[in-house]
């Protein structure tokens, strides 16, 4: 992290070469901000320094200017890049943008969908689902009282309707667009059998069953949820780590995905009274692993150590897919912080 903050300096990286560890950066952050700021305040709780928790601040300040974007990844930008911060934020800072983001997105519920839009702030048509317009959106409209409660269950069941067909043996369909005369149809891209829209939807149900009202209807659709994603997209028993379109299993791998899956079943071992807790829980070590030590530059290289190497970007395109992702990073960090006691999954 030091290297990559010397290198970014006031910019936010995005995904790194895997031969000479150069980052490709973005000024305003893009979707992946938050988790730069996220890994700044995981290096501040591993060190105790007062430098890092200001750099960590500076970041997560600068995340400002999402608050009002069109776009459901506001989730991602504002709940991973805000939630570590509890205890280290003195300025109130992060509280305050969580705040604010949790009103913003409150106004932004559409309440004939049933859900908070894609946005359009990405590009494309606004009146979208996607399978990454729901993680981290949950949990902060569930922070917001009995009506966020209800717009986050809402959110979630829809996108849950959505992208996982009747068809058991159909893999989710991570993208849709809504259209007025006809309703809602799946995109071509990203086609069934994405594997991290399949680690986002299970992280999200996750999420759900540790921020959300326990009731026992929500629980049990909940934990119907969750069994479905896990037997549908082999999370205990396909590779530990997979490649980034089920279709293409001879294609790129995707580190990343299986971070976010690491993170999602160390949550999920969380529930109690469930009959997978103990199987998750061993799987997402295992994964955990294999990405440290498959996947992980050692010192003494070439390239500076710690990059969490083939993360696929954009399969679809070609775009950084054997690279180092900055949310691949985010959820190794978190998940090994998890394991090691230093991380309260029920609280990011």
């Amino acid at each position: 992290m030091g290297e990559t903050a010397e290198q970014v300096g006031d910019r936010f990286p995005l995904y790194a070469d895997p031969v000479d560890g150069r980052w490709a950066t973005t000024g305003r952050g893009s979707w992946t901000g938050g988790f730069w700021a996220g890994l700044l305040w995981l290096r501040a709780r591993h060190t105790g320094s007062d430098a890092d928790r200001s750099a960590a601040a500076a970041v997560t300040a600068r995340l400002a200017p999402w608050i009002d974007a069109d776009t459901a990844t506001r989730g991602l930008v504002l709940w991973y890049g805000t939630a570590l911060a509890a205890g280290d934020d003195t300025a109130g800072t992060a509280a305050d943008l969580r705040e604010r983001t949790v009103k913003a997105t409150l106004a932004a519920w559409e309440p004939r969908l049933g859900l908070v839009p894609w946005g359009a702030a990405l590009g494309g048509p606004r009146l979208r689902a996607r399978a990454d317009g729901v993680p981290g959106l949950v949990p902060l409209l569930a922070s917001a009282g009995p009506e966020g409660q209800e717009a986050a269950a809402g959110h979630l069941r829809r996108h849950l309707d959505l992208c996982l067909p009747g068809d058991h043996a159909q893999r989710p369909f991570p993208a849709w667009r809504w259209d007025e005369a006809s309703g809602w149809a799946a995109e071509p891209d990203p086609a069934p059998g994405w594997t991290r829209g399949e680690a986002w939807l299970l992280l999200a149900v996750a999420d759900s069953f540790l921020h959300m009202d326990a009731s026992s209807s929500r629980m049990d659709r909940l934990a119907e949820s969750a069994e479905r994603l896990l037997q549908r997209c082999a999370f205990l028993t396909g590779p530990l780590v997979p490649p980034a379109g089920a279709r293409q299993p001879d294609g790129p791998l995707d580190t990343s995905a299986a971070a976010i899956t690491a993170v999602a079943l160390l949550k999920l071992a969380l529930v109690p009274e469930v009959g997978w807790a103990s199987a998750c829980a061993a799987r997402a070590e295992a994964v955990l692993r294999r990405l440290v030590e498959a996947h992980l530059t050692r010192p003494g290289g070439s390239r500076p150590p710690g990059m969490l190497l083939d993360g696929c970007y954009d399969a679809h395109s070609g775009t950084a897919v054997r690279h180092e992702l900055v949310w691949g990073d985010f959820f190794l960090a978190l998940g090994l912080s998890a394991s090691l006691g230093r991380a309260d999954l029920r609280r990011v």
